[in-house]
């Protein structure tokens, strides 16, 4: 329980330390504030086998079924230069699927019965310091690369009438940032922005394609598809999945 309380306050106080040596930058800065919501409106797969050797491996698509879940995140940025940006982002998620389970299925050293209704929480919390630089930066287009460090602080429960389990796993991903902005008029644009990466014993992807509408120089609306992906293979856990965003925001420049 500590540790699900820390991480928030944590977030913040970071995100305070950092603007605050941030305001030292003179000129030519500007604070932004990303506001995101939506739902995730279905999932392609989420596989799922804990322990790795000796778990059930389930895809909990084929067995259980999740209603459209509500999501939200925070993403505070500053830029200085027009070109240099360090942003934080707070992703809380949680999806919930009901069902039963079609065989049995050992997690986490647990039993859960086939054909018995049952409950999976499927926790996935984002927290995210990113560096990016454009190296693009004129009115009507924004290209740029940087690096995020994520702190992933995933949590997985199984939950049936008799038997309740979870497996928490907390832990630091190095991610490639990019983004592409592109803006042919004073209103309308298109914004292609994410992290991802992969490796050996894992890949993750967080992606946001969609459309931006000024209404003034310092408020913009921005909706469209985001997809989160990847997972891990290691030794305690085998987990990948594929989450889809309906997703809308808004944008406040400073």
């Amino acid at each position: 329980m500590h540790r699900k309380l820390l991480f928030p306050k944590a977030f913040f106080v970071g995100l305070c330390t950092v603007l605050l040596c941030l305001s030292g930058f003179p000129l030519r800065a500007q604070l932004r504030l990303d506001l995101e919501s939506g739902l995730v409106v279905g999932s392609n797969y989420n596989k799922v086998r804990i322990p790795n050797q000796g778990g059930t491996l389930v895809n909990l698509n084929d067995n259980l079924s999740a209603k459209p879940t509500v999501f939200y995140r925070v993403r505070l940025g500053y830029t200085i230069a027009n070109r240099h940006t360090v942003s934080l982002l707070y992703a809380p998620l949680t999806v919930r699927y009901t069902g039963a389970f079609g065989q049995n299925v050992n997690f986490n050293n647990q039993l859960f019965a086939a054909n018995r209704p049952a409950t999976v929480d499927y926790t996935f919390n984002s927290y995210r310091l990113t560096y990016r630089y454009d190296f693009v930066a004129s009115k009507q287009w924004q290209v740029g690369l940087g690096l995020t460090a994520k702190i992933r602080d995933a949590n997985v429960r199984f939950s049936d009438e008799s038997v309740s389990t979870h497996f928490d796993n907390l832990g630091v991903v190095p991610l490639i940032n990019f983004r592409v902005a592109y803006k042919p008029g004073d209103h309308w644009g298109v914004l292609l922005e994410g992290d991802a990466l992969g490796s050996r014993f894992g890949r993750a992807e967080d992606i946001f394609l969609g459309g931006t509408y000024s209404l003034s120089p310092t408020i913009g609306l921005k909706a469209g598809y985001r997809v989160v992906e990847g997972g891990a293979n290691v030794d305690e856990v085998y987990n990948f999945t594929w989450l889809n965003y309906a997703s809308a925001g808004l944008l406040i420049s400073l």
